[in-house]
C-alpha cells in the first residue's frame, strides 16, 4: 500500500573513472591538432595527442590489451577496460615502409602497462625517407568518451602521466 518495505529498485550505475594517458616515448608532447597530418590533425579518426620523440622507445600510452598490431608494424591498437580504443601510430605516412624501420614487442591479446615497451623505431630511417617521427596516440572510438584531457604540454619522459580519459 505505501511500499514502505520494499526496496527502492533504481538502477545503479558504475562509477565512471578516469584513466590516465601516458607518454609513449621522451620528447616534445603536443595536441594531435598540431600533427603535421590532416587525418590526425582534424580528428578524422578521434582526438588525442602525439609526442615528438628523442629517441626510439615506445611505450604503452594507457593500460589495456593489445587489439591489433598491423602487419607494418606501424601501429598498434589498444583497448582500455572501459572499452575505449587507443591507436598508437608510429610516424606519419610511414605504412608505405613495410615495418622496416620498427621492431614490435607485443602481439594481440597481451595486457599492456605504462611500462610495456611495446616498438622500437630507428629514427634516422624515419628521417632517411623523410618521413615525419611523431608517434600519435589517438582515441579512435569519441563516442564512448566522457571527457577527454591533455595536462602536459612540453617535454615529457616516456611512461610520464601526461593526461585522462573518462568513459560515458
Amino acid at each position: 500500500m505505501f511500499n514502505f518495505f520494499k526496496k527502492d529498485k533504481k538502477e545503479t550505475v558504475a562509477p565512471v573513472e578516469k584513466a590516465t594517458l601516458y607518454a609513449p616515448a621522451n620528447g616534445r608532447i603536443v595536441p594531435v591538432t598540431e600533427v603535421a597530418d590532416p587525418v590526425f590533425s582534424q580528428k578524422m579518426m578521434g582526438d588525442g595527442y602525439a609526442v615528438i620523440p628523442t629517441d626510439g622507445d615506445i611505450y604503452s600510452p594507457v593500460e589495456g590489451k593489445v587489439l591489433s598490431v598491423f602487419p607494418t608494424k606501424h601501429a598498434i591498437g589498444i583497448q582500455m577496460a572501459s572499452g575505449i580504443e587507443i591507436l598508437i601510430h608510429m610516424g606519419l605516412d610511414t605504412v608505405e615502409l613495410n615495418g622496416k624501420p620498427f621492431e614490435t614487442f607485443v602481439s594481440e591479446g597481451d595486457t599492456l602497462t605504462a611500462d610495456t615497451l611495446v616498438a622500437k623505431c630507428d629514427l634516422a630511417s624515419l628521417a632517411e625517407a623523410g618521413k615525419d617521427n611523431a608517434m600519435v596516440v589517438v582515441i579512435t572510438n569519441m563516442d564512448k568518451v566522457k571527457e577527454f584531457v591533455l595536462d602536459e604540454h612540453a617535454d615529457v619522459q616516456a611512461k610520464q602521466a601526461v593526461g585522462s580519459v573518462q568513459h560515458l
